[in-house]
């Protein structure tokens, strides 16, 4: 059974986004009165080699913008189970960020939200880069670059709503236990399955990390981390996933998307994943420690400084030992092996520093 075959056998009367099937995806757009009057699909096409949703870019007589769906699965791993319905709480996040110009200027703008399909459409940013060359040493993050994502964060951290109900809708537990269970415990286990030396195509690192995995200290301190993420503790609306592969160099500037990770939590999260990406791409600790000094300059949001770096070495650890790889990235045994250290220090010693 092919995966368009067994998502028809779940939801059989629900739109399947497929790049290759023109006439369905004209058919899906005439029928949810999306296009206008004369209009129609010119061209369909793959957009972008994301993890976890179908993303298509959608060329009409008229204009140019972007679909993605969210499947119940990882688009780029389907032998993972996925929230089906994490494309809702990404339109949530949109819907709520609208009214800020500093959050809402540095992302495509929404166009609407299909919540039976689980399909969002959202402006075409139009050329493009990503930033995952900055993992392969072939370009560093200009400092105004820098400056501009602390700058979104500081924006977005005080938008989490005051109301109850509203909060809930934002909640969004499923991805959190996605994501929980890939941030702090499958990359600690010892049976979770991954052959590590050959899935990170680095030999010897599964005999290099054994006193890692056997350390009851670090993997307690990961395990208390993780509990704090999946409670929501905190107060500040979080994109969730900010690191190089969520950014998109445009000829406007530096743009932010995919935020289906979207919940209300740590500030601390946000600012230690930016940070640990930072690192694995070879900046150096100042940097690192330059995205904490101008968060606390310009944010009126309290945060930890060690909290933030704990964040940070759980981060690096799983994109070492666990399923999302960096696929830029390139280093070394005896690189990946200090990254692994610094992990540890940063987890047990954050008052250290970067």
């Amino acid at each position: 059974m092919t995966r368009q075959e067994e998502f028809f056998s779940l939801f059989p009367d629900t739109f399947f986004l497929d790049p290759a099937d023109a006439r369905s995806l004209d058919n899906y757009l005439v029928n949810s009165k999306q296009l206008g009057r004369g209009e129609n699909v010119l061209a369909a096409e793959k957009a972008g080699e994301g993890n976890m949703n179908c993303i298509v870019r959608v060329r009409t007589s008229e204009r140019s913008f972007i679909l993605k769906q969210s499947r119940p699965w990882l688009e780029k791993y389907p032998q993972i189970a996925a929230p089906f319905d994490r494309a809702l709480a990404e339109g949530r996040f949109y819907r709520l960020v609208a009214p800020s110009p500093a959050v809402a200027g540095k992302m495509p703008r929404l166009l609407w939200t299909d919540d039976h399909a689980r399909v969002v459409a959202l402006e075409d940013l139009g050329a493009a880069r990503d930033f995952f060359p900055l993992y392969a040493g072939e370009v560093t993050l200009p400092e105004q670059t820098l400056v501009d994502l602390v700058s979104y964060l500081c924006a977005l951290h005080p938008l989490a709503p005051g109301d109850e109900q509203e909060r809930a809708r934002l909640a969004n537990f499923e991805m959190r236990a996605l994501n929980h269970e890939h941030i702090f415990a499958l990359p600690l286990r010892s049976d979770n399955g991954l052959d590590l030396d050959a899935y990170t195509g680095t030999p010897g690192l599964a005999l290099a990390v054994a006193s890692l995995k056997a350390d009851e200290g670090y993997a307690a301190e990961v395990a208390a981390l993780g509990e704090r993420y999946r409670r929501g503790t905190g107060n500040s609306l979080l994109h969730g996933d900010f690191f190089p592969g969520s950014f998109l160099q445009t000829e406007a500037g530096v743009r932010v998307i995919d935020p289906e990770f979207c919940f209300c939590g740590d500030a601390e999260f946000d600012l230690g994943v930016f940070a640990a990406h930072l690192l694995l791409a070879g900046e150096p600790a100042a940097r690192a420690e330059r995205v904490l000094e101008l968060y606390r300059a310009n944010s009126a949001t309290p945060v930890s400084s060690e909290l933030a770096r704990r964040y940070a070495g759980a981060e690096i650890m799983r994109r070492l030992l666990g399923v999302a790889q960096i696929p830029t990235l390139r280093a070394d045994l005896t690189q990946k092996t200090a990254w692994l250290e610094l992990s540890r220090r940063l987890v047990l010693e954050p008052r250290q520093g970067f």
